[in-house]
């Protein structure tokens, strides 16, 4: 009947949905076998999700696969221009406003209906994952993304790029940024400000500030002040730091916004803006992109993802900073210097392998990244070329401001005799402990793991070093 609209389902029911009630001949069939209109749908599936969730056996997953449930709502669904879909009890409210008021919207209608097809395509989602895994044997992956949002462009002017948000996060995470002002945003702006959040989280506790340019952090530093972590972490590469994208642990006072005055950066990412803050970088570029996130605990996603071309990767999150703390040199690793290591280990973690991190205390519990070695093939150019050589351009620089009454090699060899110098992988020869030494490098971290760990230590040994163990890699691809 209907015109083949009610084919298999009972009429009396699935008749009363699909009836289009403004046809006649659907008006006529309906008074001829006593149909009566239903105008609300509302349907709580059978709880499979849930069940699924811990150790349900077979037979429960089974019972609790809803049948009757997702006919009704896609039958409801589909007549949304005369039926009120709801299978979210959250709506209920929307719902017996509108309905005081003498009718529920036909926008409200085609909103329950595009949420009730999505609901059903969640469920039948999880009932695959299930029993694919289950009876099949078959390991298969669905994943949901809402709220395409066109961008600028991609990683380059000729791509185009959209992003999605995934539902339900409640974590720290760039995809619930509010954008509180600037241009629109970019894939790569994308891409580095969830690198410049990473590096703070690890030191939100504290007032933090990271600096990050093409996904490597190139400044780090907390502070009793945040213009004091702010220009610290600046002076880990002022020249990278032009066009790069900040984030702050704390709402940024203006004393601190002012050290920004003819520096020009993409993005801010901060928990919260006073109002003459805000004002103050409203009025420093209109383009300047202004992002407002709270940095409160949520519940943690587990697993990051990656797509390759034909593929995707899928692997747990890198949590934590060491296994194990193993001094294994005859020379000991002061305990005063384990918050500086976790700091530069904090850095390394989120930084491009080979990555090697150099951090200094300029003052009591107060640290600064002092150079990186980031995205090298091999890691002696990593502390040879770059974290090496930049920490000396770097001290160059602090000595000429600070004038201190001792040469500028002593300067450079005080200064970096006290660092640490953290890797994220092993060393798998002994050159990388033997150039570090050559420029003054005292304490080094690594996890350890190379077939030639005694070689290695034997060398930290003659040079006066002292090397610890951590047990844990933090390669970044």
């Amino acid at each position: 009947m209907m015109d083949g609209r009610v084919k298999t389902l009972h009429p009396k029911i699935h008749g009363a949905i699909l009836a289009l009630q403004d046809k006649p001949s659907h008006v006529k069939d309906a008074r001829e076998h006593g149909i009566e209109f239903i105008d609300i749908v509302a349907v709580n599936l059978y709880p499979f999700e849930k069940t699924v969730e811990g150790k349900a056996n077979l037979e429960d997953a089974i019972e609790n696969i809803d049948i009757g449930g997702p006919a009704l709502v896609r039958a409801a669904a589909k007549n949304y221009t005369h039926v009120a879909v709801i299978t979210d009890t959250a709506d209920y409210p929307l719902i017996l406003e509108e309905l005081k008021k003498g009718a529920i919207s036909l926008e409200t209608k085609k909103k329950l209906a595009v949420k009730a097809f999505r609901r059903i395509a969640d469920y039948d989602c999880a009932i695959d994952t299930y029993l694919s895994r289950t009876l099949g044997n078959e390991d298969i992956l669905r994943m949901k993304f809402v709220e395409g949002t066109t961008l600028r462009y991609g990683e380059n002017w000729h791509q185009s790029a959209k992003f999605y948000k995934e539902p339900g996060v409640t974590e720290p995470t760039i995809a619930n940024a509010k954008q509180l002002h600037g241009k629109a945003l970019s894939y790569n702006n994308y891409v580095d400000a969830e690198s410049a959040l990473n590096v703070v989280l690890g030191c939100k506790k504290k007032i933090a500030v990271s600096i990050v340019k093409h996904s490597n952090p190139c400044g780090f530093a907390t502070g009793n002040t945040l213009k004091e972590a702010l220009s610290r972490a600046w002076d880990g590469d002022p020249v990278s730091s032009f066009g790069s994208i900040i984030c702050m642990t704390r709402k940024p006072d203006l004393l601190a916004l002012e050290f920004l005055k003819g520096r020009f950066v993409e993005l801010i990412i901060a928990p919260g803006y006073y109002e003459e803050g805000l004002f103050y970088l409203k009025n420093k570029s209109k383009d300047l992109r202004i992002l407002e996130l709270p940095m409160d605990d949520g519940k943690p996603l587990e697993n990051t993802y990656r797509y390759i071309v034909g593929g995707m990767l899928v692997q747990s999150r890198n949590r934590g900073l060491y296994e194990k703390w193993d001094v294994v040199t005859q020379h000991q690793f002061p305990e005063e210097k384990k918050g500086l290591s976790e700091f530069a280990l904090n850095a390394c973690k989120y930084t491009k392998s080979n990555a090697v991190v150099i951090a200094r205390e300029y003052e009591k519990g107060c640290y600064q990244i002092l150079a990186i070695g980031a995205g090298q093939p091999n890691r002696v150019d990593s502390i040879k070329k770059l974290a090496a050589t930049k920490s000396r351009e770097n001290l160059k620089i602090l000595y000429e401001r600070e004038k201190p009454d001792i040469s500028e090699d002593e300067f450079v060899k005080n200064i970096m005799s006290e660092c640490v110098m953290v890797s994220d992988a092993f060393f798998p020869f002994d050159d990388s402990i033997i150039h570090s030494a050559e420029n003054h490098i005292r304490y080094i971290v690594s996890p350890g793991g190379s077939i030639r760990d005694k070689e290695v230590i034997a060398t930290a040994n003659r040079l006066g070093v002292s090397l610890v163990f951590t047990g844990m890699r933090h390669f970044y691809h």
